[in-house]
């Protein structure tokens, strides 16, 4: 299943790794104090701060695209992994598959079912009770409509006594 990377994918992993390392940490430091160290020499000049001014900029403005393109890249991954996740189990909703490409709305409207599964999670005496909306919608009505009818039951033996 491993494809041949292009090179633009194969730096950027590499450039992500090793900007990411502790080297590159040290060597930023190092950098840094440097050009502080140059400061009584070059008389704390304009040429002397512009100097750390411009290779920051240009430096954070090219990390910026290197590290997008190893997040889209992860975040793409990551999205894959999960939605095989819940395709494959019984028991959640394929609501969740490929959930990246709705809109806010729909993503706001999906946050309203979940916080109802919530609510429906604190009427359950079972921790380890799971539902997907369907299921959890599902076993909430039973339950109330079970309930319902113990009550009117017990009404009817009270009646009856």
């Amino acid at each position: 299943m491993k494809r041949k990377k292009n090179l633009f994918e194969c730096f950027s992993e590499w450039a992500t790794k090793a900007t990411g390392s502790s080297a590159a940490f040290i060597l930023a430091v190092s950098a840094v104090v440097i050009w502080a160290a140059t400061g009584p020499i070059a008389k704390y000049s304009q040429t002397w701060q512009l100097i750390i001014n411009t290779g920051t900029t240009i430096i954070t403005f090219l990390m910026v695209f290197l590290i997008q393109k190893s997040q889209n890249k992860d975040s793409k991954a990551i999205h894959l992994k999960l939605n095989e996740l819940i395709a494959s189990h019984e028991g959640t909703s394929n609501r969740m598959v490929d959930i990246e490409n709705l809109t806010e709305k729909e993503l706001d409207q999906l946050h309203k079912f979940y916080v109802q599964i919530a609510e429906l999670a604190e009427k359950e005496d079972d921790l380890t009770c799971t539902h997907s909306i369907d299921a959890a919608e599902e076993n909430n009505r039973n339950k109330t409509e079970n309930l319902k009818k113990r009550k009117s039951y017990s009404k009817q033996e009270g009646e009856n006594a």
